[in-house]
């Protein structure tokens, strides 16, 4: 088969849910045809569906590297780092319960994700959750505020914020 085939087969996979199956036959295009840009970007887009961020990056940077035209190479690159800071600074909050590590640590990443990608909500949240930890309702907030500003329908946002702020009462009074 030559490396088209192999996409027909991607797609015919993706179209019945099996993106594992889609995977192997992007894998095999790539092989194929290493040098297109597309391909990457498509198996970058699956592997990134399929939870397998550092694949789906290794694939976004390949990509982008071969074909740096192409702007929507770069943004789902950029989304990716910023998926990836974000799982980081969620794994840093999870396991800091204890409030050993540096606070500011987990903060400066989940910044760095939104200037990725000022779009990906999860990093608002996180960030909003950052603050929050250390006592920072007033920027816990505004992080709140700007998610809130992306998806102003999300009622879990809201109940959120209401929370936050009830916290600022407490900590004011």
């Amino acid at each position: 088969m030559d490396h088209n085939d192999y996409i027909k087969a991607a797609y015919r996979s993706i179209l019945r849910s099996d993106f594992a199956q889609a995977i192997e036959s992007f894998e095999a295009a790539i092989s194929a045809s290493p040098d297109d840009a597309e391909v990457r970007y498509r198996c970058s887009i699956t592997y990134a569906r399929s939870g397998m961020v550092e694949k789906a990056l290794e694939h976004a940077v390949a990509a982008v590297r071969l074909d740096d035209t192409k702007p929507e190479y770069r943004l789902h690159l950029q989304h990716l780092q910023a998926l990836r800071l974000v799982q980081e600074a969620k794994h840093l909050l999870e396991d800091d319960a204890g409030g050993t590590s540096n606070p500011y640590h987990p903060v400066t990443l989940l910044k760095e994700a939104i200037t990725l990608d000022p779009l990906y909500g999860d990093a608002y949240v996180w960030l909003a959750i950052a603050h929050s930890r250390m006592n920072e309702h007033v920027q816990a907030i505004a992080a709140m505020k700007e998610v809130i500003a992306l998806h102003p329908d999300d009622t879990g946002l809201r109940q959120l914020m209401k929370d936050l702020q009830r916290s600022l009462q407490k900590y004011i009074h």
